[in-house]
């Protein structure tokens, strides 16, 4: 009994504190009723949070400078979930290494790292049950911010289990060191956790020695699901949650850094909740610096999003979303729209090649003028791209076994460069994996060579169709325009042995329409 008043004061404590500073925030969020929350809805927050990082990560600390540094991070949470808390909020994501930092060396990282018990059948409440397990500091606070809120609550840390020689994956110095989401229920409960699968460069933490694959269900939206940062670019656990697992929600954490024109962080979040109809809760660290920034709330047919290079603070995103994901069959194709009727579109016919996979084989008529094809580093790959100097025109590009075709009109003609690349290879820097990928890009300027450069401005809109005889099921529709604006495809899906995207009328100019395709079985 003693040991529960003291956690009631330290909750009234940190409490009181909170509420005095919710003056202080910036909130982002839509204009939502919070009369009680409709069947069929819920209210979702991610904070793209900017970390206190230690000045070097690799001096080694003690605890409990460590645990100094984590609760000046974890104090600047427990704001956010008090300002998220008046809004109705029912479940808040707090960003990969925001609590800790990064860079870290193995041994300088071990301080800070809680102990994460290995829970079957068992329930805990670390909020309730400080003295349960030792090295818990960082969720017991986790666990009574949810309490405070009263609302589902996920963030990331470092965790530490430990292991012996009778376990053949068992590091040498005896633990095993992991990148974890934990999930904590309104009541302050632990509810499950996730082990980062796919490791970035991030030599202090280790390979789980099986794959997570980690749900959970809520009174207010089943099922989600949970992965870190670069899973997203692979098929376990992110693909397979989906698949296999039934999920609907996805819960994301990141500390990503852009990379233009195909990889910025809103760019892939948005494209995972199309492909896959599925809302994404998606939050990134904020370090402009290190091009890290980019998070939001995405469903199949809209996004909340935030991405700022400019500005220091981070931001608290708010939005009511539906359970299950909006509907997203308009967006697919069906038999009334075909790649003829598309054509009938633009004044003249599109140019192609009598190729037998090609989607305008069959129509005689069509003659195909040579337009000169370049190669320009876009991503770190060697893509292959042919220029889109005209008003209006059709398009045809290939690389290995992948030809990428767009017909296309700009509405507004000005001196941008713009090209249609293809890059059918194993990406090899930074990570290695298989891609497949048509993009029509905006260059950097009018060389060949600035055709994948990080562009983040444009004037010129298009109606466009762009389309690929793609070898993998796994596609990711990719559309951004000026100032970083993420569209939502008018159309898209499978015509044949192809798949496309189909857009009129962009709000913006067009910085990237890409199919960013994985091929996983050749990673």
């Amino acid at each position: 009994m003693k040991a529960f008043s003291k956690r009631n004061r330290f909750i009234a404590r940190i409490m009181l504190g909170a509420w005095y500073k919710l003056g202080l925030f910036l909130l982002c969020y839509q204009i939502i009723s919070l009369e009680g929350h409709p069947e069929g809805h819920y209210i979702a927050a991610v904070y793209e949070h900017r970390s206190i990082l230690t000045p070097n990560p690799k001096v080694l600390r003690d605890r409990e400078s460590a645990l100094r540094l984590m609760n000046r991070n974890l104090d600047l949470y427990e704001e956010q979930v008090m300002a998220a808390a008046k809004e109705g909020v029912q479940i808040i994501v707090f960003p990969e290494d925001g609590i800790h930092g990064f860079n870290f060396t193995r041994d300088s990282l071990y301080p800070f790292l809680d102990f994460l018990p290995s829970l079957q059948s068992e329930e805990w409440n670390p909020c309730l049950e400080p003295d349960k397990f030792n090295d818990t500091e960082v969720l017991q606070r986790l666990s009574c911010m949810a309490i405070m809120g009263q609302m589902y609550l996920v963030a990331n840390l470092g965790t530490k289990q430990p292991c012996n020689s009778s376990d053949a994956h068992c590091p040498a110095d005896g633990r095993y060191q992991f990148n974890t989401n934990v999930v904590f229920s309104d009541n302050g409960t632990f509810v499950t956790s996730y082990r980062k699968q796919n490791l970035y460069f991030e030599y202090a933490f280790d390979t789980p020695p099986e794959v997570d694959y980690s749900t959970f269900d809520t009174p207010f939206a089943d099922k989600f699901g949970i992965f870190i940062c670069f899973d997203i670019l692979f098929f376990e656990p992110a693909v397979r949650l989906v698949k296999d697992y039934g999920v609907k929600h996805v819960v994301f954490t990141a500390a990503w850094m852009n990379q233009l024109p195909l990889l910025a962080s809103i760019e892939i979040q948005q494209a995972f909740a199309v492909a896959f109809n599925v809302n994404v809760l998606a939050v990134n660290n904020h370090h402009p610096s290190l091009g890290m920034t980019g998070s939001g709330i995405h469903s199949p047919r809209r996004s909340f999003w935030y991405h700022n290079m400019e500005s220091p603070e981070g931001k608290l995103i708010i939005a009511k979303i539906s359970d299950p994901p909006a509907d997203a069959e308009l967006l697919w194709n069906d038999t009334s729209s075909t790649y003829e009727s598309y054509r009938d579109f633009f004044s003249k016919e599109p140019n192609c090649e009598n190729d037998t996979d090609a989607p305008c084989n069959g129509f005689p008529g069509w003659s195909h003028e040579a337009v000169p094809s370049f190669h320009s580093t876009m991503m770190y790959d060697n893509f292959t791209l042919v220029p889109a100097w005209e008003e209006q025109g059709s398009l045809q590009v290939c690389s290995n076994s992948l030809c990428c075709y767009v017909d296309y009109q700009r509405h507004v003609l000005s001196d941008d460069f713009y090209a249609l690349g293809v890059f059918d290879d194993l990406h090899t820097v930074h990570g290695t994996y298989y891609v497949q990928a048509c993009a029509l890009v905006k260059c950097g300027g009018p060389q060949f060579e600035t055709c994948g450069h990080e562009i983040t401005n444009a004037t010129d809109t298009f109606d466009f169709h762009l389309w690929g005889n793609f070898s993998t099921s796994y596609v990711f529709p990719i559309l951004l325009t000026s100032g970083m604006t993420l569209e939502i495809p008018g159309q898209l899906g499978w015509e044949g042995s192809h798949y496309f995207m189909r857009k009129n009328q962009l709000s913006e100019g067009l910085l990237t329409a890409a199919l960013y395709g994985r091929w996983y079985e050749r990673d």
